[in-house]
């Protein structure tokens, strides 16, 4: 029997396969196993009905399912909703938990052991727990929940064997005697035992699919669930006074606002040197300059000219100014793949080390004063990686007030990585005046909106609530891993829409309408912004792809004024079509349209106003 939702509908499950179900709290490393068992083999879809996405992937002839990171599986979200519903069909559930938290871990692992369901546990970060002086009896542990508990350090990859091993061992855990009964008498009308348990918590869905009455009994059975993970605790977990370590010391001192915040400077500082001074300068020039506009150009240009007239349409299109086989590889290898590589490494690191829920922390009361919790600088942080898959990520923010503000600030005022890239590498020459000068626009532009938006929007915002992982030292395989599989999807959606991009703009040359455009965009761009016409031209690579637009400033002849009011407004302009789609998908039609028309009129005010106030200036 199926729910509110069917995870046939989202995966295609081979006949005969068991479905393999990963559960577990946010952080504690529940993606670690996921890789380890399916390899690169992972497909990801959106669960039907929902935004929320699931990765799965094949385990010999079974298919291994990922969950989102939730704390239990009643329905205060969808992505509650999605593990219900995921776990409720799943074959054997491997439920991950964190030996350092078992307190807060286990209420989940006896949820899903109430279900009925066969279950391993990984008894994860032990080498943590041991460096906390905290043992856990592993076997008194699986004698007390009745299912393998398998003890694993999986960043290392310890213990990940006999988990996969013990994935034909699972088995049903032991239920509490009384609530047991209670099951029993409410399995004559519903015939899962996990249906029946999720109708006495009352979760409505369940009990209004088999048209019964929610069992009133949540509060009840929470209490003694609750009761009965604290003494598992007390009989399996023995802990040791152990010193607080220098990691735990740096990891509370991250969250104050002093030395927290000049701590987020330098990690800031750092970002910078790496990818607007050593990757955009050092890097770019021997990729771009050399490798790509020397040897691949002299190449292409001899092989393209060989069969075809470099003045003909044709010729434009392929080998142009603006050409397939030219400026669009140039751009996209050359340019932009380093800064991409650059920023999602020093991401990876970060994320990696734990240190981004910490700058949630830090920064928690300041994003207060515009609508959002710490929590929002998740997405605004993912946001100068690549505002698309940050638009998606908003979705773990508490309501639809924080969600439409984030989106707004996201669309507006976030450089994705391979635009932020090029802009260091037009204005690092410039100096640190105009430096400051651009960053304090844009932080002010960043306020300006929130706080409108936080006025004006209905509703009230949520409270941080946030796990706080160890803080370590990022392993390098991960790092790796992460950047590659980002890079790889920046690459696979970019490279189709900068050939798009590339190819209206020849055909708007060689029809004559690029010189109409220049014309018709002349009010704002050599009026408003005091720009050279040409730069209409960045604007509508810009509509293509955010970076590509930035990008095309390369080829303009601009003042040191000038460049500071192009990179000004192209930052605040609208977002590349991915971006739109998403925030077309993820928010209502007038809300998406909305922050699409703010865009233009943000980048062209501010803009004008700059280019003004700098004019007044000199």
């Amino acid at each position: 029997m199926q729910h509110c939702h069917d995870i046939n509908k989202a995966i295609a499950i081979p006949a005969g396969a068991r479905k393999i179900v990963l559960v577990g709290n946010p952080n504690v490393g529940k993606s670690v196993f996921f890789n380890a068992l399916t390899g690169l083999y992972v497909d990801v879809s959106n669960f039907p009905g929902t935004t929320v996405e699931i990765s799965y992937g094949p385990l010999g002839r079974d298919v291994v399912i990922d969950t989102p990171g939730v704390y239990g599986i009643s329905s205060f979200n969808d992505e509650e909703k999605v593990a219900r519903d995921v776990i409720l069909d799943a074959d054997i559930v491997l439920n991950i938990v964190d030996a350092c938290h078992l307190e807060r871990d286990l209420f989940l692992t006896l949820q899903v052991i109430d279900t009925g369901k066969p279950v391993v546990v990984a008894l994860n970060m032990m080498d943590e727990a041991k460096a906390r002086k905290r043992m856990v009896d592993v076997d008194l542990l699986s004698d007390l929940l009745g299912v393998p508990v398998i003890p694993t350090v999986a960043t290392r990859k310890s213990g990940i064997d006999q988990v996969k091993a013990a994935l034909d061992s699972a088995r049903p855990g032991i239920i509490d005697h009384e609530l047991a009964q209670h099951l029993a008498a409410l399995q004559n009308r519903v015939a899962k035992q996990g249906d029946a348990l999720l109708i006495l918590e009352d979760d409505p869905h369940v009990a209004e699919y088999h048209g019964v009455e929610p069992g009133g009994m949540r509060e009840e059975i929470y209490r003694r669930r609750r009761r009965r993970v604290d003494d598992i605790v007390r009989h399996a977990v023995k802990e040791e006074c152990a010193k607080v370590s220098f990691r735990e010391r740096l990891g509370q001192w991250m969250m104050r606002p002093f030395p927290g915040i000049p701590i987020l400077m330098a990690v800031l500082a750092a970002a910078y040197w790496l990818i607007g001074v050593f990757v955009a300068q050092t890097v770019v020039e021997i990729t771009e300059e050399v490798i790509m506009s020397q040897y691949y150009y002299n190449f292409i240009m001899r092989l393209v000219t060989r069969f075809i007239a470099a003045d003909s349409a044709l010729g434009a299109i392929l080998a142009g100014e603006f050409g397939l086989l030219t400026m669009t590889p140039i751009y996209l290898f050359g340019l932009l793949l380093p800064l991409v590589v650059g920023f999602y490494l020093f991401l990876s690191a970060m994320e990696d080390s734990g240190y981004l829920p910490r700058v949630a922390t830090l920064t928690d009361r300041a994003l207060t004063g515009i609508g959002l919790n710490g929590r929002a600088i998740i997405p605004i942080i993912l946001g100068f990686g690549c505002v698309t898959m940050a638009t998606i990520t908003t979705r773990l923010l508490g309501s639809r007030r924080e969600r439409v503000i984030a989106t707004a600030l996201l669309g507006i005022t976030i450089p994705c990585s391979a635009q932020l890239g090029v802009i260091a590498g037009l204005i690092s020459p410039l100096g640190p005046g105009y430096i400051v000068i651009y960053v304090v626009t844009i932080v002010a532009v960043f306020g300006l909106v929130g706080r409108g938006l936080h006025r004006v929007l209905p509703g009230e915002s949520t409270h941080l609530l946030i796990d706080l992982p160890p803080l370590r030292l990022p392993r390098l395989e991960n790092v790796l891993k992460k950047t590659f599989h980002r890079t790889w999807h920046f690459l696979s959606e970019a490279a189709p829409l900068f050939a798009l991009g590339a190819l209206l703009i020849t055909v708007l040359q060689l029809t004559g309408l690029l010189d109409v455009f220049q014309n018709i965009m002349a009010p704002v761009t050599t009026g408003l912004l005091r720009l050279p016409r040409e730069t209409a031209t960045a604007f509508i690579m810009g509509i293509m792809r955010r970076d590509f637009g930035a990008a095309g400033l390369y080829d303009i002849n601009l003042t040191p004024v000038q460049t500071l009011v192009a990179l000004v407004t192209i930052t605040l302009f609208v977002p590349c079509i991915a971006s739109v789609m998403i925030i077309f998908k993820e928010r209502t039609w007038k809300e998406s349209a909305a922050i699409w028309a703010g865009s233009f009129v943000t980048a062209f005010l501010t803009g004008g106003i700059l280019a003004w106030l700098m004019g007044w200036l000199a």
